[in-house]
């Protein structure tokens, strides 16, 4: 086996990040596309096969390619299929790793993105040696991995663990893509925070923000993380209620699976305490005594997207 390398591909709702990692757990290169720019599926794995002939070139060959291991919203590990992926552009069951595995003339697997994140952390990241902990990834939607005895959760049906979608707020946002109200993704997501800055700009005309700046088209959780270092007080409010919703949402979490650690990771840590300090105070307030100042809630250590393609490739292995 030496010399030989596994590719971990992470689908994400905007971004597809890919890698070729070895079997220290070293991504030896790495590139990405974006998601939802091919309207079929059998496009996108074209381009991601063309841009990944001169990365397996780089390492001298297919022959040196053990597999493909993939992480993917609502990627089912038992059949290898995407199945009804809200944030994804094609619908229904698609049979990822079957077209995967044809294209690429090496065996395929497939998993959640969130769980392949999760194993990710577990094998190479700040939870190394924890056998209970939870991911959570705050990118375009929200997605969770839930590590129990030292195993990923999956369920019966390979769809354990989808925590962005639990109803946090009865009633409440829609979320979109699902038609379900109040779920956690339509608030603690990138596009969650998006949605809170033009709710709470509308709501009041008359209180100056930077935020005003922007057109809606350009306002996204960037803007709003840097609006909100210059002091923005509009900007500093929408982190401090996507923190009280995504605090409230972790003790409900913690209560339930009791870990050591719930890792964070994604596009939206990036606003760092903004997002940390209101989160853990509203996680603490809601916790029963017995689990208060117990969960420890810090950020993933490895660089953006690394996790979930080292979890992906782990497949492989």
């Amino acid at each position: 086996m030496n010399n030989k390398y596994a590719i971990g591909i992470d689908v994400g709702g905007t971004t597809t990040k890919f890698g070729i990692v070895n079997q220290e757990g070293e991504i030896v290169v790495q590139s990405r596309i974006p998601s939802n720019e091919h309207d079929f599926i059998e496009d996108f794995i074209h381009e991601l096969f063309t841009k990944l002939q001169p990365m397996i070139k780089q390492v001298g060959g297919i022959e040196n390619i053990v597999g493909v291991g993939m992480g993917a919203p609502n990627g089912n590990i038992y059949t290898g299929t995407i199945e009804y992926a809200p944030n994804l552009k094609w619908k229904g069951i698609i049979p990822m790793a079957e077209l995967i595995t044809k294209k690429f003339g090496v065996l395929a697997r497939l998993t959640n993105d969130a769980n392949a994140a999760a194993v990710g952390e577990m094998l190479f990241g700040c939870a190394k040696k924890m056998k209970h902990f939870i991911t959570i990834t705050l990118g375009t939607g929200v997605g969770s991995g839930i590590i129990i005895d030292g195993k990923i959760v999956v369920g019966h049906d390979g769809f354990a663990g989808e925590l962005g979608h639990t109803i946090i707020r009865p009633g409440g946002r829609l979320h979109k893509s699902t038609g379900m109200r109040g779920s956690l993704e339509s608030y603690a997501s990138a596009t969650g925070v998006r949605e809170t800055a033009i709710e709470l700009l509308t709501m009041r005309p008359d209180t100056e923000s930077l935020l005003r700046n922007y057109t809606i088209n350009d306002l996204t959780s960037e803007t709003v993380y840097e609006c909100a270092i210059q002091g923005d007080p509009i900007a500093n409010e929408i982190f401090e209620f996507t923190g009280q919703i995504l605090g409230e949402s972790l003790a409900n979490f913690v209560m339930f699976s009791s870990p050591e650690a719930i890792v964070l990771f994604g596009g939206l840590t990036k606003a760092g305490n903004l997002l940390l300090n209101p989160t853990r105070k509203h996680m603490e307030a809601n916790l029963l005594p017995i689990f208060k100042n117990k969960v420890k809630l810090i950020f993933s250590e490895l660089k953006e997207s690394d996790a979930a393609i080292l979890g992906a490739s782990a497949l492989v292995w």
